[in-house]
């Protein structure tokens, strides 16, 4: 079962610790990680997440976990289903790294 309480997830980690309440908006929090992180991680990033988006777990308990994940994101307010909107971020990362 997919849950937000796993800390160790590396998936948590990245929304929780780069989209969390405290943020101005997603674009921003997005910017920002682009600007602080390495280039190491981020690849790692898109490794981890593209295997999050192309797991077993439906696309409903993808959903959940990143909207419980990502707090500081109202995803209604995007016209986006959270597990599109991850899509889209793991397309941003890949086009700063080339």
């Amino acid at each position: 079962m997919l849950s937000s309480n796993n800390q160790e997830n590396p998936v948590f980690q990245f929304l929780a610790g780069t989209f969390h309440q405290d943020i101005d908006s997603p674009e921003e929090a997005l910017l920002e990680l682009l600007q602080d992180e390495s280039n190491e991680y981020l690849e790692e990033a898109i490794v981890f997440l593209t295997d999050f988006i192309n797991s077993e777990y439906t696309i409903v308990e993808k959903n959940k976990f990143i909207e419980e994940c990502a707090e500081g994101i109202y995803f209604p307010a995007l016209g986006l289903e959270p597990l599109q909107w991850l899509k889209n971020v793991v397309q941003e990362i890949k086009q700063e790294i080339d």
